[in-house]
């Protein structure tokens, strides 16, 4: 899937109301662009507007240098404050147009631009672009982005078809190796909250989390969900249970306050968590997803309504190298919050992409709750940059990788497949039976760890087949790479695979990446 990366950054010594948007990632070397602009007055304006319609919480200054304007001039598509009984459309078009407002300043110039070409190049590769937000002032980081839209009567961008949504930071640790997993495991822990029933609480989630699904034909592709609860452990009851169990799957439910190491979770009562002692102990035993059902797991502290950096429980856990995180930006209740859960549940539980999970989990809130209402607006998934989004093997994948096509006690004596670093000490990587995933993260059988390396740069595929009685295994390499960045040598030098299928024989060198730096690799059969 092609990735768009944007960041937001304050120009400091320009003045408190400029701002910097550029491109991170883009899937075409020239897409890399930036724009430079000012934060309107008017905008500050509506987002105080909004605040205060829909903010649960203390609202933040946003941003800092812009003051309301104090004239008589309102803001355009007639954003009067309601009289009784016409909330519903007055909180309906103040939501459309903060929407609006936030995507024109930030969609400007060759920014939109980029934009479209990103989008045409995934519909030419027919799937949809994965768009990522980095928010790097802290004083943005509360605005509802997920709102987003181009003009009235079209989708929000985290509601999109063609594209996935996210929140990312470039600031990360690296990606942990992560195990492939066929199930989801959950642990459920249920921290102290005086609101909540816990027993009761944990049967709802437990139901709403493994239980539903579809039956007959569709049901083999329905990925199995096994929940273990914890009520009110201690730290180290948390810590041990992660430590000695496989969990791909955290979720938390309880109380818990904004805090600058990332903020606190209450486990029981005078003992609490912060988000970094988590984060250390969820990338130590490699939990992909951490889910907390609260209405601080997205927010910044804030000292004098003044926002922290990198203070959010969101931002510390995937700096410290989560995979992927799930909060809410502001106060959830509890109905919206459980079938926000079980429609996110059984999109995970249906070999989604986590991303895509939340979108069909997002739509699940709008269809319910109305465009006019924030539920729909309260989640927010931050994505490390480094990881694909997949928390569970798709079911396509699952069957690549099914027993042989022959009698394993014949083929196991056909010679195997390699491929050989010609590097200086370089590895020999032994192919498996059905497919080698070869690129740039954790997540691949072979990783090159180089820029130019796409994440899924390419497979090797092996099929056993047989020529008569003599049974023979055949090796074909495929190019996934962004690019089309995977070379062969041929006989006038090396050759670009783009997007094809080429067949390997034996002292066959290939590059990944660079064909001018990139390391050279040798294909060979093994003896047996």
């Amino acid at each position: 899937m092609p990735s768009l990366n944007l960041a937001i950054a304050r120009l400091i010594n320009t003045g408190t109301d400029n701002f910097a948007i550029w491109v991170v990632k883009a899937p075409y070397p020239s897409g890399y662009v930036l724009h430079d602009c000012v934060w309107p007055s008017e905008l500050t304006e509506v987002c105080h507007e909004w605040q205060q319609m829909f903010a649960g919480h203390t609202p933040l200054n946003i941003p800092p240098g812009a003051k309301p304007t104090q004239s008589n001039n309102l803001p355009p598509i007639n954003l009067v404050p309601p009289s009784q009984g016409q909330t519903a459309g007055y909180s309906s078009r103040l939501m459309q147009y903060l929407g609006i407002s936030l995507w024109r300043w930030l969609f400007d110039g060759q920014i939109l631009g980029s934009l479209e070409r990103s989008r045409g190049i995934a519909m030419g590769q027919r799937t949809r672009l994965r768009f990522q937000l980095e928010i790097r002032d802290p004083d943005l980081i509360a605005l509802p982005w997920e709102i987003m839209q181009r003009e009235p009567g079209q989708s929000a961008m985290s509601l999109s078809q063609d594209l996935v949504f996210s929140r990312t930071t470039s600031e990360v640790e690296p990606l942990q190796h992560l195990r492939t997993s066929q199930a989801l495991n959950i642990l459920l822990v249920l921290g102290a909250d005086a609101k909540l029933q816990l027993e009761q609480e944990a049967e709802i989630l437990t139901q709403a989390l493994a239980h539903g699904g579809p039956v007959g034909s569709n049901s083999q592709a329905y990925a199995p969900c096994m929940v273990k609860t914890l009520l009110q452990p201690t730290p180290q009851e948390l810590i041990q249970e992660l430590e000695t169990k496989v969990y791909n799957v955290f979720f938390y439910a309880g109380h818990g306050l904004p805090d600058p190491d990332g903020g606190l979770l209450f486990l029981r009562p005078g003992m609490t968590l912060n988000g970094i002692e988590l984060a250390q102990v969820l990338t130590r035993t490699g939990v992909k997803l951490a889910v907390f059902n609260a209405c601080w797991g997205a927010q910044p502290a804030a000292v004098n309504k003044q926002a922290i950096p990198h203070s959010s429980l969101a931002e510390v856990l995937i700096r410290h190298g989560v995979p992927a995180v799930l909060g809410m930006r502001d106060q959830i209740n509890d109905r919206e919050s459980h079938s926000f859960i079980q429609a996110f549940a059984e999109a995970l539980r249906s070999r989604k992409p986590i991303d895509e999970a939340v979108a069909e989990a997002r739509q699940e809130l709008l269809t319910i709750y109305k465009f006019n209402q924030p539920a729909w607006t309260l989640p927010v998934l931050y994505l490390h940059p480094d990881f694909n989004g997949e928390l569970i093997k798709s079911f396509d994948e699952s069957n690549t990788e099914l027993p042989d096509t022959t009698i394993p006690s014949v083929i196991s004596q056909v010679p195997k497949g390699s491929l050989r670093s010609l590097s200086p000490g370089g590895q020999t990587w032994s192919l498996r039976s059905g497919v080698t995933r070869i690129g740039r993260t954790r997540d691949n059988d072979i990783v090159i760890p180089e820029p130019s390396v796409s994440r899924s740069h390419a497979e090797i595929l092996c099929r056993n087949t047989f020529i008569g009685t003599t049974p023979m295994r055949t090796y074909y390499l495929v190019d996934l790479s962004t690019h089309g960045t995977t070379w062969f040598l041929g006989p006038n030098g090396w050759q670009q695979i783009l997007r094809e299928q080429v067949a390997l024989k034996p002292g066959m060198q290939l590059k990944f990446g660079s064909s001018t730096r990139g390391d050279i690799w040798e294909f060979m059969i093994e003896d047996c």
